[in-house]
């Protein structure tokens, strides 16, 4: 997995870089994912995931192109805390500002970067369609919103992301470690967290 660095990411994810050709056949015989399909769904790790940092997570991901890929991991809380203390930890004035939120671990990459996937019903400076129903937003604005009543209908906010080399992500797919599913919104934003991996593995029994 690969550590991008936070401009690169940011500029990734502003520029969204979609408009890329598509993967061509490898060496084995097998086809890769097509550059820019995995946008937008769920990247389920296998059981049999060999990297302990993994097992059993479920990763909606946000960008896949010629530059690698980027996703956000959706099943992983870590603590609620006052939106006001967030804003005021990375800079920005929490007056006026109500309520408590809940991060959750989005990857091993930028782990003080904060990114919120939302519902569609909202949208700032920077924020970017991911896919259905679903954007993510870097802009703290959007964080600014919830704490006043006005942001999105659903969220769910994360610290850092999980990222991939050129090519990477293709690869762990096609050793088995990762297969990917449709997005679905309930197991992005829902609160049921232990069941996300279990939905996420089901998604793919019925599809087959």
């Amino acid at each position: 997995m690969r550590t991008l660095g936070l401009a690169g990411a940011i500029t990734v994810l502003v520029l969204g870089l979609l408009a890329q050709p598509v993967g061509t056949a490898s060496q084995n015989g097998s086809t890769p994912p097509r550059l820019g399909g995995l946008t937008g769904q769920l990247l389920v790790a296998a059981e049999e995931m060999g990297d302990p940092r993994f097992i059993k997570t479920v990763i909606l991901i946000v960008r896949h192109h010629a530059a690698g890929a980027m996703g956000l991991v959706v099943n992983r809380p870590v603590g609620a805390v006052p939106i006001a203390k967030l804003l005021e930890g990375i800079g920005l004035d929490g007056t006026g500002v109500r309520g408590d939120i809940r991060l959750h671990y989005g990857g091993p990459v930028e782990r003080r970067q904060v990114l919120t996937l939302h519902t569609t019903d909202y949208a700032t400076e920077g924020t970017l369609r991911v896919g259905g129903d679903i954007a993510v937003t870097g802009n703290p604005e959007v964080l600014l919103a919830i704490g006043r009543g006005q942001g999105p209908k659903r969220y769910l906010t994360v610290l850092g992301y999980a990222g991939w080399a050129p090519g990477q992500l293709e690869d762990e797919i096609k050793a088995g470690g990762w297969f990917a599913v449709p997005a679905d919104a309930a197991i992005v934003f829902d609160d049921k967290h232990d069941t996300k991996w279990e939905r996420a593995v089901a998604r793919r029994r019925v599809e087959i």
